[in-house]
């Protein structure tokens, strides 16, 4: 590989929550542009997660990275357990000694979710475990994580959640949600603070309607054949591939100048047009624009002015 090619030969990344969906795809990106990539989950070929999944493991998603063109790296990690996270993080530092890229994507929350229902209908213990598991597991990480990428400078964390900043003023459907996927955004901000003074970067990137392989089990659709879906659900014409947000962060960390972002919220689309990158299709959605102004607004126009 060049370096023309291969754009973060020589960095190392970890992707926290990369056992499938965007955490997946980004960890395959990165490994694309050359990256060590440790990737985490809870879903290992012997044990699987409250997620109830047994198609996909963290041990898949290193050898997808690996294949890519990087070195993927499975370590199983339960991101709530702090002994866990303190020994992932001093595994990567014993065995590289740097870490210049976390990607906190951590969540598995969906099957506790239940949209419409109000917060005081909501079952408590299922509400506060999605909180745990969108936000606490991410601040776990980060604080171990954190004072490992900070001794060099040029470090950068991505805090993933489900909509911009801008989107997200609006009630996202659920009181717990709502919580879970606005705090990344502040996360991000509020780590930017930090960062700066030490040459480090924090921003928040969000894919648009992902077509994950959970969300195409739930359609009843592959990825050869979701257009089926659009039928039942017809905000589905403008989704896009784990693949589009993997390629967005990928070339927010090969962007020497990616310090320009700090504290933003940014999606798969703003970035696609700012990079130039495509979907894996050759098509370059925008999702949250298409959302706000046709679905929600009542714009007369066709979802391909959106890709």
């Amino acid at each position: 590989m060049t370096e023309q090619n291969a754009p973060l030969q020589g960095r190392i990344a970890l992707v926290a929550g990369a056992t499938r969906g965007a955490g997946r795809a980004i960890a395959v990106q990165l490994g694309a542009a050359g990256a060590t990539v440790y990737v985490t989950g809870r879903t290992t070929r012997e044990k699987v997660s409250e997620v109830g999944r047994t198609t996909e493991t963290i041990e898949e998603t290193a050898e997808l990275v690996k294949a890519a063109g990087g070195e993927g790296i499975a370590v199983p990690t339960d991101h709530l357990e702090e002994d866990q996270v303190k020994a992932l993080i001093e595994r990567i530092d014993r065995e590289r000694g740097r870490l210049d890229i976390l990607v906190n994507d951590i969540w598995g929350g969906d099957h506790l979710l239940e949209f419409g229902k109000k917060m005081w209908d909501t079952e408590l213990k299922h509400g506060l475990r999605m909180l745990e598991l969108g936000v606490k597991t991410h601040v776990i990480t980060s604080s171990y994580a954190l004072p490992l990428l900070i001794r060099n400078r040029g470090g950068l964390v991505v805090e993933m959640t489900d909509g911009t900043a801008e989107y997200n003023r609006r009630f996202r459907e659920n009181f717990y949600y709502d919580l879970a996927k606005n705090a990344p955004i502040r996360m991000a901000f509020a780590l930017s603070e930090d960062l700066k003074d030490v040459g480090c970067t924090a921003v928040c990137v969000t894919p648009g309607f992902l077509r994950s392989e959970e969300m195409l089990d739930n359609f009843g659709v592959t990825e050869e054949n979701w257009r089926d879906a659009i039928a039942k659900v017809p905000e589905f014409v403008i989704a896009e591939s784990p693949v589009y947000v993997g390629r967005a962060v990928a070339a927010v960390a090969s962007d020497p100048d990616r310090a320009r972002w700090n504290g933003q919220s940014l999606s798969s689309g703003q970035l696609a047009r700012e990079y130039g990158f495509t979907d894996a299709d050759g098509s370059r959605p925008d999702a949250w624009a298409y959302i706000t102004e046709v679905t929600l607004g009542g714009k007369d126009a066709p979802a391909s002015d959106y890709r």
